[in-house]
């Protein structure tokens, strides 16, 4: 049975720009508080609730919305969903409160062994199946919808029977749950795969949209062709923007991260490009 996914949830987290918290700028958070709208964290780097990360966390929360991005729970695996890992999660989720869980429409595990990556996954039904029943195990668990994120992807994986967003929205109107949109894997993705990344985003119902990223990109030339990657190490590139800008005069405003894990910048950096996204959410008023 399809079940529409509920927005009720996520509507604790403003439809603002946040950026990634990130340990080499708890001091900053904590010294001058910066003017944003909310922020967010991998859960998995603050599931010992006595950690120093942990303490810093909770000093921060008290400022500002928290979103919770999961990188660990392989919905996509076919090893049993890890109960200890959904335990931590919502210990973490009574702790802080967060407005919106997240986590990835990909595989990261195969009989135990963890891989250092998102994976995609064929995009047909028997999968959609398999996802449906995970994604609806955590939200029993958790008591709670979450939100999952498109992944970026280099290569098509056999078996395809759709296209990426036709997947993505089978997944969620049979699961109940929310997307987690980012739009720079969906540039990415069309880049390499040769797809419309503003047919993408005609497709994507506004009301089924809780959290949208944005983030850097490198190209790649391998063998003289260029393949695009998502690097998370850079600043959103003017093409991203671009979509950025379609899809919010499409959708309206809706809660926009920056999104930075490598070659971490300075404070102010991530601030300048949350303001970008921030003017573009205000113009879209």
């Amino acid at each position: 049975m399809d079940r529409a996914p509920k927005q009720d949830h996520c509507r604790k987290l403003p439809a603002m720009a946040g950026i990634g918290l990130r340990q080499p700028h708890y001091e900053d958070f904590l010294r001058q508080p910066p003017d944003i709208g909310w922020i967010e964290v991998h859960p998995e780097n603050y599931f010992d609730i006595d950690s120093p990360p942990a303490h810093w966390l909770q000093k921060v929360r008290q400022q500002y919305p928290l979103s919770l991005h999961g990188v660990g729970l392989s919905l996509g695996s076919t090893d049993p969903l890890s109960e200890a890992h959904l335990a931590k999660l919502a210990q973490l989720i009574t702790i802080y409160e967060p407005a919106l869980v997240s986590e990835h429409l990909c595989w990261t595990s195969q009989q135990g062994v963890y891989f250092q990556d998102l994976l995609p996954l064929p995009q047909n039904h028997e999968v959609i199946a398999h996802l449906v029943q995970r994604i609806g195990q955590v939200q029993d668990y958790l008591k709670q919808p979450i939100a999952i994120e498109n992944v970026s992807s280099y290569l098509q994986p056999t078996g395809n029977e759709m296209t990426e967003w036709e997947f993505l929205l089978s997944t969620v109107k049979q699961a109940g749950c929310l997307i987690l949109l980012d739009i720079n894997n969906v540039y990415v993705n069309a880049k390499n795969h040769g797809f419309s990344a503003k047919t993408y985003i005609d497709a994507i119902p506004a009301e089924w949209v809780a959290e949208i990223h944005l983030a850097g990109h490198t190209a790649v030339t391998l063998e003289s062709e260029t393949v695009l990657v998502d690097t998370h190490g850079d600043i959103v590139s003017d093409e991203v923007w671009q979509l950025y800008h379609y899809a919010i005069k499409k959708w309206g405003p809706i809660p926009t991260l920056i999104e930075w894990d490598t070659d971490l910048p300075s404070l102010s950096c991530l601030l300048a490009e949350a303001k970008k996204a921030q003017q573009i959410l205000d113009k879209s008023l």
